[in-house]
């Protein structure tokens, strides 16, 4: 049976550590810990059953964001000509008790700022839930697809320019 995801320990001092690796680098525990938010909120909250484990996992980097021992937000970033031709970020999910307090902003703030590092000057394509289109438009994403149904949950995809890269009338980000 798995520990409760709240404990006296998970009340540290509210700020979010992140640990940033590749799949082989990770502990068996931070797979535990990811496998197990990823299908609370997913598979479970979302009652979507979908193979969540997809074989991409083993090829990511993974990011990982910890208050005290408990995993709050996480996502995985995948290389280009996996997912899709560009790099992309995944996975993308907090805790739900911490919706709504900056922690989903933070995770994404993060990831963006790893994955300039990682792909500099390359634009970033997902394939979002639609209704957090909001909450990428933030980020810089733009819609890029009408929406589609992926595991029973409306999604579009959205791509984030590269750094510096305008997109004008007839021309699309990213693209020559």
């Amino acid at each position: 049976m798995a520990a409760p995801r709240e404990s006296g320990r998970a009340q540290s001092d509210g700020v979010i550590r992140w640990r940033f690796a590749h799949f082989d680098e990770l502990t068996p525990r931070e797979v535990h810990d990811l496998l197990q938010l990823r299908a609370e909120v997913f598979v479970v909250e979302q009652d979507c059953p979908f193979q969540d484990v997809d074989g991409v996992d083993p090829d990511a980097w993974h990011l990982l964001g910890r208050r005290g021992d408990v995993l709050v937000a996480y996502c995985r970033m995948i290389p280009a000509g996996i997912k899709f031709a560009e790099p992309s970020i995944g996975r993308v999910v907090t805790l739900p008790s911490l919706r709504g307090t900056g922690c989903g902003r933070e995770l994404m703030a993060e990831a963006l700022r790893r994955a300039d590092t990682l792909w500099p000057g390359r634009p970033i394509r997902i394939g979002a839930q639609h209704r957090l289109e909001r909450f990428y438009l933030d980020f810089g994403f733009a819609t890029a697809s009408e929406p589609y149904i992926e595991d029973g949950i409306p999604h579009i995809e959205m791509l984030r320019p590269a750094p510096g890269m305008v997109e004008t009338p007839g021309r699309k980000a990213g693209h020559e």
